[in-house]
């Protein structure tokens, strides 16, 4: 299969997680990355450990961010080396870097320096919090991101402390920003012949990710004292959603339920006393007590007790699957989304495949994380370095 970003060569300095997913994503496509590293350390995300797994002598986390890539390994606090680099922009479409405000400029690789080298370049650049601004030189971290953003005010109930995701979406959902970006620029100099230089933060991007919850607080006339979104006392899944949206104990589990009728759930599930929720608004309005006595009902009976039934009246509602049980389901097993990926020197790792499909076929890349500096003999001979 043929993909739609082959003939394209990426430049990538990037280290951590947000613009090596870009790359990823671009390298899913078929686009040719090329990882610049320094030298002996490498990308910083080969030693960032999550739960003590590592294959070979890089973490499990760089596997799974950087497969299918290539390793050029480069000082770039050294003016020879950094001459290297400037003699391989003008054969590469894309370059992109997280680089704190001001390091790339002392480096020399600053977008009005190599847009003179390569004028048609998209330069891709990502920060925390923008290059300007008093917080351009906060440290930009996911976690941070999340936290300064006000997304961690919306998950859990009403008295939880503050709760971040547990996954890293401000990398996740910035990377994908990045993305978006590349490829528009791309379709630019494709019409006009003209490079460009795009921007993305972490912090733009996570105040982007909520703006239903943001706009719905910017825009309440009916909230004079900008009264901040409040989280339900149980179940709660969105601040500014009424019962039942949330997720509910069963006597063996959990069920989430989704937006729905409360009158046809209440019919659904037996509960009368649901059903007065229905009118004048009560399901948003007093919906502590709405879900209070949809908890008390739920958790009489099992998880499949309840979906069954509300299936059948095709409410909207689903399991609370764990890792365990997601992968053994008919369903996570149908969307063959493990592959398995390797290297020469008999590295192996099971991980997830490229989500989109083209023309209904999955994308699977089997070439592993490289090894640092793997490919940086054989580049310097491609391209006359």
């Amino acid at each position: 299969m043929k993909l739609p970003l082959e003939g394209l060569t990426v430049l990538e300095f990037s280290q951590y997680m947000a613009g090596p997913y870009a790359g990823l994503r671009l390298a899913d496509l078929g686009a040719r990355v090329i990882k610049v590293e320094r030298p002996i350390l490498g990308d910083a995300c080969r030693s960032l450990v999550t739960k003590n797994m590592k294959v070979g002598d890089d973490s499990v986390l760089f596997h799974t961010v950087n497969r299918n890539k290539e390793s050029f390994q480069a000082n770039l606090k050294d003016p020879d080396d950094v001459e290297v680099i400037k003699r391989l922009l003008p054969k590469v479409d894309v370059i992109t870097h997280n680089f704190r405000p001001g390091i790339i400029e002392r480096l020399g690789l600053d977008f009005d320096t190599v847009s003179q080298i390569n004028p048609q370049l998209i330069y891709a650049q990502i920060s925390g919090y923008g290059d300007s601004g008093p917080w351009k030189r906060k440290p930009g971290q996911d976690l941070l991101a999340q936290s300064m953003s006000g997304l961690t005010w919306l998950s859990g109930n009403k008295d939880d402390d503050p709760i971040p995701f547990g996954a890293a979406v401000a990398d996740m959902v910035c990377g994908s920003n990045m993305v978006q970006a590349i490829l528009a620029a791309l379709l630019r100099r494709r019409k006009t012949g003209q490079g460009a230089k795009v921007d993305v933060s972490l912090m733009e991007s996570i105040l982007d990710f909520q703006f239903e919850g943001l706009t719905a607080y910017l825009n309440d006339d009916s909230n004079p004292s900008n009264e901040l979104p409040t989280r339900s006392e149980t179940a709660s899944a969105h601040a500014y959603l009424g019962a039942p949206y949330g997720i509910y104990p069963t006597q063996n589990g959990y069920i989430a339920l989704a937006m729905g009728s409360i009158e046809t759930l209440s019919k659904l599930l037996g509960l009368n006393e649901l059903a007065d929720y229905s009118s004048n608004n009560r399901y948003y309005l007093d919906r502590d007590s709405a879900k209070s006595v949809i908890a008390k009902h739920l958790v009489t009976q099992t998880t499949e007790h309840w979906i069954a039934k509300l299936e059948a009246g095709e409410y909207w509602c689903s399991d609370v699957l764990t890792y365990n049980q997601l992968v053994e389901t008919d369903g996570y097993k149908s969307l063959e989304m493990e592959m398995t990926i390797t290297r020469h020197d008999e590295i192996s790792l099971v991980t997830t495949r490229c989500p989109i499909r083209l023309n209904g076929n999955k994308i699977y890349h089997p070439k592993a994380a490289p090894i640092l500096g793997d490919h940086t003999t054989n580049i310097k001979q491609e391209f006359n370095l």
